[in-house]
C-alpha cells in the first residue's frame, strides 16, 4: 500500500515498526492504570474511564488499517531493546505506579499521534483525544491516592462556628483537639469575612500547637480566598457556591478541596473537578439547617461503591447513627450540633471518634501529648 509522505521501502517498515511498539506501550500502560485504580484505590467510576480509554485504543488500533502493524515486528532486530534509561520515575508508591505508566502511556500516545498519519491518514486527532482524556484521568486516579493517604485515620470533621466570642472559640477548639478530632471545618454563615480569617488564624495557631507534625486538618467552608490566604489545609464548597474547577485555582494544587454532592452525577462531577474529599448528604433532619430532601440509603450506598475518595456522611448525625450509616459504606463523618451543642463537646467528640474508629477498623489515636 502506497501511502502520502513514506517511501515503499525499509522507511515505511520503520514507521509500522514505530507504531506498533508505541501501541503496545500505550496499551500496557493503560491496563496497568486499570488495575490499579480497581483493584488498589476500588473507585469503579476511574476503573470504567480507564477501561473506556483502553477499549477506544484498541478500537482505533484496529481499524484505519493500522491492525497490519504486527506483521512487521522485529524484536530481535531492535536497536533499542537492550538499553536502559539511566534514571527513572520511581514505583515505591501507589502514586509513583500510576505517574509512571500515565506518563508511559501520553508518549505512547504522542507518537501515535504524530506518525499514525503517515500510513493512516487522519488518525492523528483521534489519538490527540485519547491523550487529553489521559491527562484528566490521571489527574483524577493520582488525586484518590492523595485523598485515600491523606484521610486514611481520619473519621470525624467537626463543623464549628463563631461562637459569641474570640475565646469561647479558642476554648471550643482545644476541646476538641484534646478528645483527638482531627479535622476541623469552620462554617459561618453569619460573621464578616475578616473575622471568618480571625478564627481561622486562631484555630490553625491552636492546632499546631496540639500536633506541630501538621496532623490536624482545619478547613473553611465556603471562602476560598480566606483558606488560600491564611494557610488553612484546604476549603470545603457546596454545589451553590464557586465551582470546585475555579476553586482550584485560588487554592492551588496542595490545599485540600471538599466538596458537598446530593446525587451520584454530583460525585461523579466532583471527582473530575479534582475534589480531594466529599461531603454525602444531608442523611438527617438538622438542628443547625433546613432540608428540602434527603440521600436515601440507595444514594448513599451506590456512591460509596462507585467512589474511591474519601467520603463523610453529612446532615444532623448522631451518636444514634453511626451504625446504619457504616451499612451504607460510611465510616466518616461530619456533624455540628451532635458535637458543639452538646454539654460537653470534647466528650461527645471522642464517643463518636471511638465508634467510628471501631466500625472502620482504624487503631484509636493515642491520648497521650
Amino acid at each position: 500500500m502506497k501511502t502520502a509522505g513514506v517511501a515503499q521501502s525499509g522507511e515505511e517498515a520503520g514507521v509500522w515498526r514505530l507504531l506498533d511498539a508505541s501501541a503496545n506501550r500505550a496499551a500496557e500502560a493503560l491496563r496497568v492504570v486499570e488495575d490499579v485504580v480497581r483493584f488498589v484505590l476500588n473507585d469503579a467510576q476511574l476503573t470504567q474511564l480507564a477501561k473506556d480509554l483502553r477499549h477506544d485504543l484498541a478500537t482505533l488500533l484496529a481499524h484505519n488499517g493500522l491492525a497490519s502493524r504486527v506483521f512487521v515486528r522485529d524484536v530481535a532486530g531492535d536497536v533499542g531493546v537492550e538499553i536502559v534509561a539511566a534514571a527513572a520515575l520511581p514505583r515505591g508508591s501507589v502514586d509513583g505506579v500510576l505517574a509512571a505508566n500515565a506518563a508511559r502511556a501520553a508518549q505512547a500516545l504522542r507518537s501515535l499521534q504524530e506518525c499514525a498519519p503517515l500510513v493512516a491518514l487522519a488518525t492523528g486527532a483521534e489519538f490527540e483525544n485519547l491523550r487529553y482524556r489521559l491527562y484528566a484521568m490521571e489527574r483524577a486516579a493520582r488525586g484518590v491516592w492523595r485523598a485515600q493517604e491523606y484521610f486514611h485515620e481520619i473519621r470525624l470533621c467537626v463543623l464549628v462556628d463563631g461562637q459569641a466570642t474570640l475565646a469561647a472559640f479558642d476554648h471550643l477548639i482545644e476541646s476538641l483537639l484534646a478528645a483527638n478530632v482531627r479535622m476541623i471545618q469552620i462554617r459561618d454563615k453569619h460573621l464578616s469575612v475578616p473575622a471568618i480569617v480571625q478564627r481561622t488564624q486562631h484555630a490553625l495557631a491552636i492546632a499546631q500547637r496540639h500536633d506541630p507534625s501538621g496532623g490536624v486538618i482545619v478547613v473553611v467552608n465556603n471562602y476560598a480566598d480566606v483558606a488560600a490566604a491564611t494557610g488553612a489545609a484546604g476549603v470545603h464548597v457546596g454545589s451553590d457556591d464557586l465551582p470546585a474547577q475555579l476553586v482550584r485555582r485560588v487554592i492551588g494544587p496542595r490545599c485540600l478541596l471538599g466538596r458537598t454532592v446530593h446525587s451520584m452525577a454530583e460525585a461523579q462531577t466532583a471527582v473530575r473537578d479534582g475534589a480531594d474529599y466529599l461531603g454525602v448528604g444531608p442523611c438527617f433532619p438538622s438542628p443547625t439547617k433546613s432540608f428540602a430532601t434527603f440521600a436515601t440509603p440507595e444514594l448513599l450506598k451506590a456512591i460509596s461503591r462507585e467512589n474511591g475518595l474519601p467520603q463523610f456522611a453529612i446532615g444532623g448525625i448522631t451518636l444514634d447513627h453511626l451504625d446504619a450509616l457504616a451499612e451504607c459504606g460510611y465510616s466518616r463523618v461530619a456533624v455540628a450540633s451532635a458535637v458543639t451543642r452538646a454539654a460537653n463537646p470534647g466528650k461527645a467528640a471522642a464517643a463518636i471518634i471511638q465508634r467510628l474508629n471501631r466500625l472502620g477498623s482504624v487503631p484509636e489515636p493515642s491520648t497521650s501529648s
